[in-house]
């Protein structure tokens, strides 16, 4: 799979495509009946980046998706992928995107890359010379010649991927990627996301409702909630990263804690100490990087070896936790079957 040359000149129109999100919506609704599966959502996914689409099961994410994908209209607002507008350019826009939509179907009689070889050939050469270097890429290419039948559920979310990356995509949609793969398989998912979106400069929106994995692979989160994004942005922004760099409590490893905890009374800026199995978790005021620096300054003077000060670490599961209704809370399945497609 050959990167995208990010020097190359590009074609009337391309630049300000390129500059705009590679996906877009804006007041996105999709209603099944009275039920609103999809409330008002505004999304802004950057270009070159891994999205997480963050929820709980039956949250709305692979109605979003169908959305997007054009299988299904939306009831209001609108939507644009790659800079065009979807349903109206849906063709053109789906040209550079490769998806998968819950779990990928292949022929189970034909191996993986008999499977290839029949989208590819839809596509022309380009996609047939894909072949190899995508079954490299995911992992399989010493598998590629067994029949689909005998692959597990892991092998076959892989054998999706490689099927995506027969368009040479510059958006990837990945429906809940993790499914079936054992830990090996998802660091293995993991590092070739990263390889795709850091070496390659694609984007990835990935669905998913497992708040560590996204947590690891992605750049940018939405967390959405009974169809609402209820937030969205960077991961460190999410996850209190900002916040952190200049933090309210910080984690102090020393080596005497009962001497520091009767010290820290007297310095400007701090208010509380306790122990933690960390060490001493110490709550700072005012100006949090001052008042560390006086602590540190005030420890080494009295004599005590300071070998650790720093910021305490919020995760997204806990930011999660804080502005989410439901997190493990029993969830309204999507519906099973959606309109025809428009």
């Amino acid at each position: 799979m050959q990167p995208l040359d990010a020097t190359a000149p590009l074609p009337d129109g391309a630049l300000a495509a390129a500059s705009q999100p590679a996906v877009e919506t804006e007041g996105l609704t999709k209603r099944f009946g009275s039920r609103v599966a999809i409330d008002s959502v505004a999304l802004r996914v950057p270009r070159g980046s891994a999205f997480g689409f963050l929820g709980p099961n039956g949250a709305g994410k692979t109605t979003m998706i169908r959305m997007l994908l054009g299988l299904t209209h939306a009831s209001a607002g609108s939507m644009r992928l790659l800079g065009h507008p979807v349903p109206q350019q849906r063709a053109q826009a789906l040209q550079r995107v490769g998806a998968i939509v819950e779990e990928p179907r292949f022929h189970p009689h034909l191996s993986g890359a008999e499977n290839l070889r029949i989208v590819a050939a839809a596509r022309g050469p380009e996609a047939r010379a894909r072949i190899e270097p995508a079954l490299e890429r995911v992992g399989l290419a010493d598998r590629a010649g067994e029949k689909v039948k005998k692959y597990s559920l892991g092998m076959r979310q892989r054998l999706g991927v490689a099927r995506c990356l027969l368009a040479d995509p510059l958006l990837l949609i990945l429906d809940e990627p993790t499914n079936g793969l054992d830990p090996g398989g998802i660091q293995e998912l993991r590092r070739m996301i990263r390889a795709l979106v850091e070496q390659e400069g694609r984007t990835i929106f990935l669905s998913s409702h497992l708040l560590d994995e996204v947590e690891k692979i992605c750049d940018h989160v939405a967390i959405v909630d009974h169809g609402k994004v209820v937030t969205q942005g960077a991961i460190a922004e999410l996850s209190g990263e900002g916040e952190r760099s200049a933090g309210s409590e910080m984690i102090l490893g020393i080596d005497d804690p009962a001497r520091a905890l009767a010290l820290l009374g007297g310095i400007e800026g701090v208010r509380d100490g306790r122990r933690s199995d960390e060490g001493l978790r110490v709550i700072l005021t005012g100006d949090p990087l001052q008042a560390a620096a006086r602590l540190n300054a005030t420890l080494v003077g009295a004599g005590l070896a300071v070998s650790r000060l720093e910021p305490v670490r919020q995760s997204l599961e806990q930011r999660f936790l804080q502005i989410t209704s439901r997190l493990g809370a029993p969830s309204e399945a999507e519906p099973a079957t959606e309109e025809p497609q428009p």
